[in-house]
């Protein structure tokens, strides 16, 4: 299996595919869920919530806050964590002009 190449695409392109990759997993999808009604979240509060054993939620929150969308406090032995509002409004910005664009009307296929 070879390897990507990540540098022989666009910044932009790069960048779409690390978002795409955030909302890949179910599990990623419910902790933004959880997060965003709960506007600010505890990890324990995740595990009990989600089903999931602690390590894996970990390992979710880590790709979500490597990516920019959430962030997080130490608060005592507890990681609060809660969307990153302006990382969230850019990524809104890339995905929302990327699955806007119209396909023309070649005929094709």
């Amino acid at each position: 299996m070879g390897l990507i190449k990540s540098e022989i695409f666009t910044d932009e392109q790069n960048k779409i595919s690390l978002l795409a990759k955030a909302f890949a997993h179910p599990a990623r999808v419910a902790i933004l869920q959880h997060i965003f009604l709960s506007n600010s979240c505890i990890c324990g509060d995740l595990v009990e919530e989600i089903g999931l054993a602690q390590s894996t939620i970990s390992q979710h929150l880590k790709e979500l806050k490597n990516i920019g969308l959430i962030k997080g406090n130490i608060e005592g032995t507890s990681v609060c964590y809660c969307i990153d509002k302006t990382n969230w409004s850019g990524m809104k910005t890339t995905i929302n002009e990327f699955l806007n664009q119209d396909a023309l009307d070649n005929n094709c296929c």
